[in-house]
């Protein structure tokens, strides 16, 4: 590619940059941490294909966007021409969205808590975290309302694209079997443990995230113009999601080399921390704490947003971000994910793991329902998927599936558990 052309590219770096952004959070950080501390580098395989299938998906998206000029909602509702599949798509769709987003936003919230408790410990406690998540929930819900939180949200990714060159170093300084690292990436394996397969779905689910299909596509329609735009779209895609891919491998990596084998327990930030202690020293539970909060309240503030894009596209509303209905949506997944955060009764490594899983649980409804979009000749043109999409989005939907179904009971219980079902 020639150099100029390169630069280019470059400069438009945007609607990827803000999915990588969006889904290393604390749930990645968090479940990232807790694969590498438990099973080593045996797990890498799981997030490379996470990664792999999140290019698959966000590429599918980006391109819906850019062709048509719509979200993913937008078009869904559009495709179905029969009212009553229309309805029980939508149906479907909003109910998978409720389900993830709320889950998710329950764990961001708490990566925001934990990052604050590691920092401060007197701060750590039930009544403070109850305190706090409310606090957490009103800062969102002002910058929601008032339309401003892009500015807010540019500052919190610079933040955590900080703490993801601290991981990468991190990962280089910890020393770790590259030897074994290969192995882990290269020759998939389950380890023996009731827990395995609960981690894989995790590993899924924070990286191959539901609402960022809804957000992107609507993302590249603001950055991109015209069909010819579509390679730039897909070179955004691609080097965006693969630089979250591999920060979100430098944790598990830097984590198992700290912890792995070591018996010692990782129960909160203040645990995860110690594998930034070579770089940092003393600094590290600071560092690490920032990270994490920045992390949790972008996070904080995309998942409602996003679920509100997908509900007013399938149910055909008109407005903008301060129509009534559409702060209806957001205002609802927010006050769940406060009030679960704030009332949870287990640890929030645990709220944030249980909502990765749950976001894999979601990821295949609204993976198919992308796939049937690109199919249409009537919407994408000479864009439309072909054989080879196909296959890869069949792949992607399959696996997922497969390990969803061998976890479900897992998710099940660990829900249970949680809240005192």
């Amino acid at each position: 590619m020639h150099m100029s052309r390169l630069t280019e590219r470059f400069r438009h770096i945007g609607p990827g940059a803000l999915v990588a952004a969006a889904f290393i959070g604390p749930g990645t950080i968090t479940t990232c941490t807790v694969t590498g501390a438990s099973f080593g580098y045996s797990l890498l395989w799981a997030m490379l294909f996470s990664v792999l299938a999140t290019m698959v998906l966000q590429e599918m998206s980006a391109r819906l966007g850019v062709v048509t000029g719509k979200g993913l909602g937008e078009n869904l509702r559009g495709a179905i021409r029969n009212p009553v599949l229309r309805g029980a798509a939508a149906v479907l769709v909003i109910a998978a969205i409720f389900i993830g987003n709320t889950a998710y936003e329950t764990g961001n919230i708490a990566g925001g808590l934990m990052g604050i408790g590691s920092a401060f410990p007197a701060l750590s406690g039930r009544g403070w975290g109850a305190a706090l998540a409310i606090l957490l929930g009103f800062v969102s819900f002002a910058l929601l309302w008032s339309g401003s939180y892009r500015r807010i949200e540019k500052f919190l990714v610079v933040l955590v694209l900080l703490m993801s060159v601290t991981f990468l170093a991190t990962a280089i300084v910890s020393r770790p079997d590259w030897g074994a690292v290969l192995h882990g990436l290269f020759v998939p394996r389950m380890p023996e443990s009731g827990n395995a397969w609960f981690t894989v779905v995790g590993l899924i689910g924070t990286t191959a995230v539901p609402y960022n299909l809804f957000l992107h596509a609507s993302a590249v329609g603001e950055r991109f113009q015209s069909k010819e735009d579509l390679p730039a779209a897909r070179f955004d895609t691609i080097l965006s999601v693969g630089l979250g891919g591999l920060i979100s491998a430098a944790v598990i990596i830097g984590a198992a080399a700290a912890f792995y084998g070591t018996g010692a327990p990782v129960n909160g930030a203040g645990d995860m921390a110690h594998q930034l202690e070579p770089l940092l020293g003393s600094w590290a539970k600071y560092v690490f704490a920032a990270g994490l909060f920045a992390a949790g309240f972008s996070s904080t503030v995309t998942a409602p947003l996003a679920a509100a894009f997908a509900v007013r596209g399938m149910l055909g509303w008109p407005g903008n971000l301060r129509g009534k209905r559409f702060r209806g949506v957001w205002c609802f997944v927010l006050a769940i994910g406060v009030t679960l955060a704030a009332l949870g009764q287990s640890s929030p490594v645990e709220v944030i793991l249980l909502s990765q899983a749950a976001n894999a649980l979601v990821l295949p409804v609204i993976a198919f329902f992308l796939t049937v979009t690109l199919n249409s000749r009537e919407r994408m043109g000479a864009h439309k998927n072909r054989l080879l999409g196909n296959l890869l989005a069949f792949a992607v939907v399959a696996v997922t599936v497969l390990t969803s179904t061998n976890a479900l009971s897992e998710v099940v219980r660990k829900a249970a558990s949680l809240f005192g079902w």
